[in-house]
């Protein structure tokens, strides 16, 4: 007989699926300065173009600069996303599909599909403005098959 995958409690998979959608928000209004609660100041993350990174400046730079504000819509697909946790409650695995809209250089919109993995961990609840229940310590984001990973929109920055 084949383990059952250890899911989430309804508690963790509620915390992380709503950590899910704020971040997205983050994304969508291209605001750096209110997604750095979200992320472990010593991330490890790598993406469809991105190599191996350490470090939240590092992975802003290399990744959000990138992507965030030459896309639109960003959004993770919570209906479809699977949310696992170790027993002890101290690490979540979130596995989610994303919508995103990118460019062409003629400006011309196509859909930007992807999937992400994110390893979570209990954050600093309580301890200071912005802190978040659950920090990221690892991110996978990587497009769909057949998806150009250059997207030409050029939104600005809301805040670095």
């Amino acid at each position: 007989m084949t383990p059952e995958l250890p899911t989430a409690p309804p508690a963790i998979q509620n915390a992380i699926l709503d950590w899910l959608a704020r971040f997205s928000a983050t994304v969508r209004e291209v605001d750096y300065r209110s997604a750095y609660p979200f992320w472990h100041p010593r991330i490890i993350a790598f993406g469809t173009v991105q190599p191996i990174v350490e470090g939240l400046e590092v992975f802003r730079d290399r990744q959000w600069d990138s992507v965030w504000p030459r896309t639109t819509d960003f959004a993770f697909r919570l209906d479809v996303t699977r949310v696992l946790a170790s027993p002890d409650g101290q690490m979540a695995v979130a596995i989610a599909p994303f919508t995103s809209t990118g460019y062409a250089p003629d400006g011309t919109a196509f859909d930007r599909p992807g999937r992400t993995t994110l390893i979570l961990v209990p954050g600093a609840s309580g301890s200071g403005e912005g802190a978040e229940p659950w920090v990221a310590v690892h991110s996978h984001m990587s497009l769909a098959r057949g998806v150009p990973a250059d997207s030409h929109a050029k939104r600005p920055v809301k805040a670095r």
